[in-house]
């Protein structure tokens, strides 16, 4: 049985202050709710602060943004596997659909930073999804695939075991439009039919699917309840601790 995860995705939002304000209330009002796993994705800036009161025995781990391919140089502004592992960092978020049409990162990119994160012990949570334009075009399923194939070329199954791929469709991020429950219960089941195919059915069954997307208090148990549906990777309504509380706690009952 495939344990749900839910992710927090603060993207360039949360000063130190605000992460630990939050943090505060979040964990009062999740409890020992352990019914889900939870990883808090701040900005770099407040991953040690996070880390901290996290490494307090919390029942949420630490994820970061995005991360560099290599593992040190000459690279102004860009930050290493190592230097996340030395917080305590456990997930890192590549291929953000922001990351791959605001900065140009291609599946290529993406491919080298999900090998290094691995190799680094981190648990990559690799996005994918096709944009308006794709979907109208009935091409979702040849995106998906091409964005599979190429992100996540080269891994063996233990290693596409220990990822998570977060399914989201571009024209549903910060839109305030959501795929509906049958829409996103279509394409995590061809995402888990794709990987079954290009590694073995077992492997694909233990792969966790996350959906993200506009996903907010008010519609996460609709889609939790979809069998190929193992978790939110949640933007905007995880900035408010008891929103996402809310969340959390539907996804630990579904």
């Amino acid at each position: 049985m495939r344990k749900k995860i839910i992710a927090a995705n603060w993207k360039m939002h949360m000063t130190v202050s605000e992460a630990e304000a939050f943090l505060h209330t979040f964990l009062h009002e999740i409890g020992d709710e352990a019914g889900a796993e939870v990883v808090i994705v701040p900005p770099f800036t407040a991953l040690a602060k996070v880390s901290e009161i996290l490494g307090r025995g919390q029942a949420a781990k630490l994820g970061a943004q995005n991360m560099h391919a290599e593992k040190s140089g000459a690279f102004t502004g860009e930050i290493s596997a190592p230097m996340l592992r030395e917080l305590y960092v456990r997930y890192v978020v590549l291929g953000h659909s922001e990351r791959r049409t605001i900065f140009g990162e291609t599946d290529e990119v993406v491919n080298r930073k999900v090998r290094a994160a691995l190799d680094a012990a981190l648990k990559p949570i690799v996005c994918i999804g096709e944009t308006l334009e794709q979907r109208d075009a009935g091409q979702v399923e040849a995106v998906l695939h091409s964005q599979i194939e190429k992100g996540l070329h080269g891994l063996n199954t233990k290693e596409l075991s220990d990822a998570v791929i977060a399914y989201e469709p571009v024209w549903a991020i910060g839109t305030g439009r959501t795929a509906s429950p049958q829409q996103a219960q279509e394409a995590h089941a061809f995402i888990r039919k794709t990987l079954s195919e290009m590694w073995d059915a077992a492997t694909a069954d233990k792969v966790r699917i996350q959906y993200g997307g506009s996903v907010k208090p008010q519609n996460a148990a609709e889609l939790m309840r979809e069998p190929d549906i193992d978790g939110a990777l949640v933007g905007g309504a995880s900035l408010d601790p008891r929103g996402f509380a809310e969340i959390v706690k539907a996804a630990a009952h579904h």
